[in-house]
């Protein structure tokens, strides 16, 4: 998994690439919610390159998500596409979150 990160005027844009599974997901949590004890409130996470995840990925979005949301805060998620998508579907994660077709399109909603 590789995280990068870029401050945005509206919120912290997080893109993740590769797998987010049971190896990679306590590392995504960590960084997460570090920026977060920091002071991020609003982050878009930028799954566009994101290639498989798993239940333990999932989690760590919940983790997230709480995180933020005890801050009155909000993870928006773009780019959330192909087996990726397909999980979300599966794991009725689409009501749960609030998912863009682009980071722009996210940010535009903070």
């Amino acid at each position: 998994m590789d995280l990068r990160i870029q401050q945005e005027d509206k919120a912290l844009v997080l893109a993740v690439a590769g797998k987010l599974d049971t190896l990679t997901a306590p590392e995504y949590e960590s960084s997460a919610l570090g920026l977060i004890n920091e002071g991020a409130t609003k982050i878009v996470l930028d799954m566009a390159e994101l290639s498989y995840i798993s239940s333990a990925g999932l989690r760590s979005l919940v983790v997230t998500a709480k995180a933020l949301k005890s801050k009155e805060g909000a993870l928006l998620l773009a780019n959330v596409a192909g087996s990726v998508r397909d999980v979300f579907e599966m794991a009725g994660f689409g009501a749960i979150f609030a998912t863009y077709d682009s980071v722009p399109a996210a940010l535009e909603a903070c």
